[in-house]
């Protein structure tokens, strides 16, 4: 016999109300469907769930896992039923670090203003396509080219790169740096999602690499003052540190923004979300691009 849902919120039902008559009061069944449900689950998982009396209903020792992880189903089937039901009614942007920086504030005040049926959710996945292949958001907020196909795109704005060193560093003294300068650096990159390759010096003077996979720990890392890293201005608004500090890298190349939906099936509200967005970078209303295989979208150091 396979297990049911019914069979999983009965459960719930007994568990949260104490006995069978309330619990069939709270489903809007009988009391016999309810036993019935029991009967069929520790029935289908081979184990009492449930110990009996005249006066009360307590879990066995089985049973008390069996509950926490019925709750969690339960709780995942009425989010899906939800998302189904009102996903229209919820715009999820995803991003891998920076949001879109300076501006996110300013986006999601005027998104709410304008747009106050469609609640506005920023989610951080930090994943090549900021959680969009994933089926984690409904729009990114990407830095660079989509990798692979299904996906619409659209620039929304530039920003510069910057660069992020250890406060007691005697850059950190300094107004900006140059490319050059930074070469001679050990440089530290967020492989997965960064903006940062050695493509941007030239061959023959590039300088050392080391690998990371998270803003925090990339953060982190360059406090120590042991490596600096490049990153997208966005970010200095999006992750002030302790021991961290941000000078521009006055003649490296702007990092384009990049809002990616999904060709097939695009959010009701996207449109819209990238038309603001480009109005809060001070961007011309974007043309609709396809974003094919290029170089990895970013959104990173």
């Amino acid at each position: 016999m396979d297990v049911e849902l019914r069979h999983l919120r009965c459960l719930v039902a007994i568990s949260d109300t104490g006995t069978f008559t309330d619990a069939a009061l709270s489903l809007g069944v009988s009391q016999a469907a309810v036993s019935r449900g029991l009967a069929a689950l520790e029935h289908a998982l081979g184990t009492r769930l449930l110990y009996r009396t005249s006066r009360e209903v307590t879990p066995t020792a089985a049973g008390r896992r069996v509950l926490a992880r019925a709750r969690a189903v339960l709780a995942e089937v009425d989010d899906l039923v939800r998302e189904a039901a009102e996903g229209h009614r919820r715009l999820r942007l995803g991003h891998a670090w920076s949001a879109v920086g300076r501006h996110t504030r300013r986006f999601q005040r005027l998104w709410a203003e304008r747009h106050p049926d469609v609640e506005l959710h920023l989610v951080r996945t930090n994943t090549p396509t900021a959680g969009l292949a994933e089926g984690a958001c409904d729009l990114a907020v990407v830095r660079a080219s989509a990798e692979g196909r299904g996906f619409d795109g659209a620039v929304v704005g530039h920003e510069r790169r910057v660069c992020a060193l250890a406060s007691d560093d005697p850059w950190a003294r300094r107004r900006s740096v140059r490319l050059a300068e930074v070469a001679e650096r050990r440089v530290l990159v967020d492989r997965r999602t960064g903006t940062t390759t050695a493509d941007l010096w030239p061959a023959d003077r590039r300088p050392a690499l080391e690998y990371t996979q998270d803003i925090d720990d990339w953060l982190a890392e360059i406090a120590t003052g042991r490596c600096v890293g490049i990153t997208a201005e966005g970010t200095v608004a999006q992750y002030r540190r302790d021991g961290v500090v941000f000078r521009p890298v006055r003649d490296a190349p702007s990092i384009p923004v990049r809002a990616l939906w999904r060709r097939s099936d695009p959010h009701p509200a996207a449109l819209a979300a990238v038309a603001l967005l480009s109005e809060v970078y001070g961007q011309a209303p974007p043309r609709r691009s396809v974003a094919g295989p290029g170089p990895r979208p970013t959104a990173s150091g």
